[in-house]
């Protein structure tokens, strides 16, 4: 692979949340956002055809496939994308989400399915960096002041120095499939620590508008900002 242009491009969108933590009554990912779910957002953002990503796959629990199936057509959805049974931890629902790809190679982004503000700049920007760097990130620095719990109270960590992880994190495809062959660990919190012991993980800027819809506030402000992109 010699230029951009021959590097295929995959996403997995992963959606295994529940409503717990947003007290509601369906799956966080099923949610609406200015009436239509938030995968169904987050789906869209990968589906620009600028950025020339040839397969999407839906990760959900297998009890939610007639789920999104109806939201699918009540919205008209026309994006093709396959959908995969996840696991019983997000590791095994990435490993599930990495057997539907075909190809031999390119560059696979893995991406919360409840982050439906990411932007066409960021997913490129991962993108584009991941045919270098094999193994990136985007995040941003901490706005508050971060302290460290200690034995004996506390103690301040420079934040200049510390990074919050955002989704997309993108990888050159086979490195992702080698680091998914080993076994699970519960110091996997995400993908790039399944694969920092294969490869350095590349940073680059994420935004602080790529939120993860996780508790009720998160979802009025995500409604908010998609109102001004509108």
């Amino acid at each position: 692979m010699t230029d951009s242009s021959s590097y295929p491009r995959f996403a997995i969108l992963v959606a295994g949340g529940s409503g717990t933590r947003m007290g509601a009554d369906r799956p966080k990912q099923f949610l609406e956002l200015l009436g239509e779910p938030v995968l169904l957002h987050t789906l869209r953002r990968f589906a620009e055809a600028s950025l020339r990503v040839t397969q999407l796959v839906v990760v959900l629990p297998a009890d939610q496939f007639a789920v999104w199936e109806e939201l699918c057509a009540r919205h008209h959805v026309q994006i093709p994308h396959t959908v995969v049974a996840g696991g019983d931890s997000r590791w095994a629902s990435v490993r599930n989400g990495l057997a539907a790809l075909g190809q031999p190679d390119g560059i696979v982004a893995v991406h919360d399915g409840v982050r439906p503000l990411a932007s066409r700049t960021i997913i490129e920007r991962a993108f584009a960096a991941a045919e270098t760097y094999k193994a990136v990130v985007v995040a941003v620095t901490p706005k508050d002041s971060v302290r460290n719990l200690a034995q004996r109270g506390s103690y301040a960590l420079n934040r200049s120095r510390l990074r919050l992880v955002q989704t997309p994190q993108c990888f050159d495809l086979d490195l992702l499939r080698r680091a998914y062959q080993l076994p699970e660990l519960p110091t996997f919190t995400d993908d790039a620590s399944v694969v920092e012991d294969l490869c350095p993980i590349h940073i680059v800027d994420g935004d602080y508008r790529n939120l993860k819809i996780t508790t009720p506030e998160d979802l009025i402000l995500a409604e908010a900002l998609l109102r001004q992109e509108r």
